[in-house]
């Protein structure tokens, strides 16, 4: 019992930066290992009293099942009205995205390891719309998670893996396949998130390890590098199939689409079979280059493009960016430009749409069925995450908006779908924030899901209203 005690705590223990196990002389609780409420105390393996607590951790973690403990009453979002937002699941982990099976059972993927685990499986047994078995599983982390030809996929930062669902089991057997790998470890912009066409492809966010390809990276009046050397690797979309084993990312991988810096938020549109994501701008104008922008600038620029990914497609980064309040493309000042400039940006593609920036839009879903009222169908919903770099003005983001569709381009101006994550008005440092939107699905009933990366509760939000 004590050997599998302390296995099941070094698995667990890992924080977003993925340093591995706790040295036995550092404190379990700590800025870098927040899973614990006791502070104080330390990995002794020897010691009857860390016996005795990693005894009582195993035994209360081994279960698969636990109540969900969520105050049915605290929603703590607002939605337009003749929707209704309830609470599915709370305090389940760190979430990223998430995914729901035809029988209602949902997959939501972990930042941080949570109780072994880094996916949690959830069922709604009794049909109250809320879950009440919770089991944690599977050793890696990450943000993708999809359900494709009943198997389970999952992307952590350096590999997409896939678990087989047997009908009517909530958690998978057995080890999971490795499908595309080869990505290899970096510290920012790792995440995989994917998502699959119809026709047996899955595309993949590599994002760039990068702000904007300097020289010396995030170092004020840093050149960029000409041609950029991390798009032969990084910041686009890369193509695999969606069930071959073992496929490497520079072997098999195909390198669908470049000049994305990094892309969370990424969506198949099954309406009009084309791939659209919704990229993370660059940071750190006015920090990098402050003779050209000041903090307003910074603050609100550059636009989260919103973007339609075509094969081949181009789009920019780092060469240039959106300015969404002059409404076109300029020069980054890396590679000459001074915020007005165009030079070089009419070889890259426009975004069909641009928010503001640094809201940080982590997911992205187009509605397709018939639960929301008619405007909905075929429109995007975006969870943005909220951002850093906007201080030392506000924070912003920290909801989820929809935007009309009419075909494969939007047909209307955005709107706030879902709001209040954040618990005030004035944000200054995302920590201050009580939710924040991570990750969207939809249930087999038109029901929208929306997952929280702060403390892991879970939204369903459906209409009530008349049609």
């Amino acid at each position: 019992m004590f050997r599998v005690g302390k296995v099941f705590l070094e698995e667990m223990i890992f924080d977003q930066n993925k340093r591995g196990p706790i040295k036995k002389e550092e404190p379990i609780m700590s800025k870098q290992n927040p899973f614990f409420m006791t502070e104080g105390i330390h990995l002794n393996l020897f010691s009857s009293a860390a016996y005795v607590f990693l005894l009582i951790l195993f035994l209360t973690t081994m279960g698969c099942s636990t109540s969900n403990p969520a105050d049915p009453q605290d929603v703590g979002i607002t939605v337009p009205p003749g929707f209704k937002a309830t609470v599915f699941a709370d305090n389940i982990g760190r979430a990223r995205h998430l995914t729901i099976n035809d029988n209602g059972d949902v997959y939501v993927a972990l930042r941080l390891a949570n109780q072994g685990g880094g996916i949690v499986a959830l069922r709604d047994e009794d049909g109250d719309h809320r879950a009440d078995m919770i089991t944690h599983f599977g050793k890696l982390i990450g943000t993708g998670i999809h359900i494709y030809k009943n198997y389970l996929y999952f992307g952590s930062d350096t590999t997409v893996v896939r678990y087989l669902l047997n009908p009517g089991q909530l958690v998978p057997e057995g080890e999971p396949e490795r499908i595309a790998v080869g990505f290899g470890y970096e510290t920012q912009h790792a995440a995989k998130p994917f998502d699959f066409d119809g026709e047996g492809n899955m595309y993949v966010n590599v994002g760039a390890p990068a702000n904007a390809c300097q020289e010396q990276m995030r170092t004020p009046g840093s050149p960029g590098m000409d041609p950029c050397p991390l798009l032969k690797k990084y910041g686009g979309i890369w193509r695999f199939d969606a069930e071959q084993k073992e496929q490497y990312q520079l072997g098999q991988g195909f390198r669908y689409a470049s000049g994305i810096r990094h892309a969370v938020a990424i969506a198949w549109n099954p309406l009009v079979n084309q791939l659209y994501v919704v990229q993370h701008g660059r940071d750190q104008l006015n920090h990098l280059f402050p003779h050209l922008f000041n903090d307003e600038q910074n603050a609100e620029l550059p636009a989260e493009e919103f973007l339609l990914i075509k094969e081949g497609g181009i789009y920019g980064w780092p060469y240039t960016y959106y300015d969404q309040i002059q409404g076109k493309r300029v020069l980054a000042p890396e590679y000459g430009g001074d915020g007005k400039s165009t030079e070089r940006c009419e070889q890259y593609d426009d975004p069909i749409m641009a928010f503001p920036g640094h809201w940080a839009p982590n997911d992205l879903l187009f509605y397709t069925r018939d639960q929301f009222p008619d405007t909905y169908k075929g429109g995007a919903f975006i969870a943005f995450h909220g951002s850093w770099n906007r201080a030392p003005l506000p924070q912003r983001g920290f909801n989820v908006v929809f935007v009309p569709f009419d075909g494969a381009l939007p047909s209307g101006h955005w709107e706030v779908f879902a709001d209040g994550f954040a618990g005030k008005k004035v944000i200054k440092s995302v920590g201050e924030a009580r939710f924040r939107p991570m990750g969207l699905a939809v249930a087999p009933d038109g029901s929208l899901f929306i997952s929280d990366s702060v403390k892991g509760r879970i939204w369903r939000v459906h209409y009530e209203g008349e049609q």
